[in-house]
């Protein structure tokens, strides 16, 4: 056990002295309560423009929780958000929204009875974005050709990763700076689980910065370039995907190996 804590606290070092790029994404010191229940503890993370970086960790650490605040959906108790060095901590979800940053929610949460190309299209609801739809889906159904041919096909009736790709895809027709996607793997066959992850990689080398959610910790860590892991609502590890993967402590905790 020594050995681990040595390791994790080893780890705990490089992140004090990390430097990272410039950030498109800052959280300083962010707290968030359910009532009188607190969740999140001085949560700071800095995610850099081009990036794909991940929050990992056990369910009910607090990763969801994190997003929902970057998003609006819930209020901060304390703390700041900062995106592209503006501070959005007191902006609504809408006004967030128009600056282009995107989350895919857990779950997919599509809308069933509506069709793929419905649901695609909600991604951009906003008046300045519908003006754009028909180019923007074109360029969606370029990088998914499989939801072209299932347009108008109900998404209840889609398969597991097809639902994740239309999620994605409407996602993506909100033109999004930064992508967020919340245990995009969640449910789905291994095959499928491989796939969602190869179209996460290629939507980060079209420009896109991804922050990713997933217990899925080996996937997430081996295509994201920097990593914070969660332990009841804090960070408690960052540092480069890679020294995370073979951190002793996260493969011991984690990974299920020693």
């Amino acid at each position: 056990m020594g050995t681990l804590q040595n390791a994790k606290s080893t780890l705990m070092e490089t992140r004090v002295r990390a430097t990272q790029p410039a950030s498109l994404l800052r959280l300083e010191a962010v707290e968030v309560a359910y009532g009188a229940v607190q969740v999140l503890w001085g949560v700071s993370l800095s995610i850099a423009k081009g990036q794909i970086a991940c929050i990992i960790g056990a369910n009910g650490a607090g990763k969801s929780t994190t997003l929902n605040a970057i998003c609006g959906v819930l209020q901060l108790k304390s703390g700041k958000i900062f995106f592209a060095d503006e501070d959005v901590s007191s902006l609504p979800t809408r006004l967030r929204v128009q600056r282009h940053f995107t989350l895919v929610p857990e779950g997919r949460q599509l809308w069933g009875r509506m069709s793929v190309e419905e649901n695609l299209l909600m991604g951009a609801f906003p008046p300045p974005l519908r003006k754009k739809s028909a180019d923007r889906i074109d360029w969606v159904y370029g990088m998914f050709p499989r939801l072209k041919e299932r347009r108008h096909q109900l998404a209840r009736t889609l398969s597991g990763g097809e639902q994740q790709m239309c999620a994605i895809g409407r996602g993506l027709m909100a033109e999004p700076t930064l992508l967020m996607l919340d245990e995009p793997s969640l449910g789905l066959a291994p095959k499928a689980v491989d796939e969602v992850f190869a179209i996460i990689e290629q939507i980060a080398s079209q420009g896109v910065t991804v922050l990713l959610v997933a217990q899925n910790i080996n996937y997430a860590l081996r295509i994201s370039q920097y990593a914070y892991l969660m332990e009841t609502g804090k960070i408690t590890l960052e540092g480069p995907s890679a020294s995370i993967l073979s951190n002793p402590y996260v493969i011991e905790a984690y990974l299920g190996s020693s």
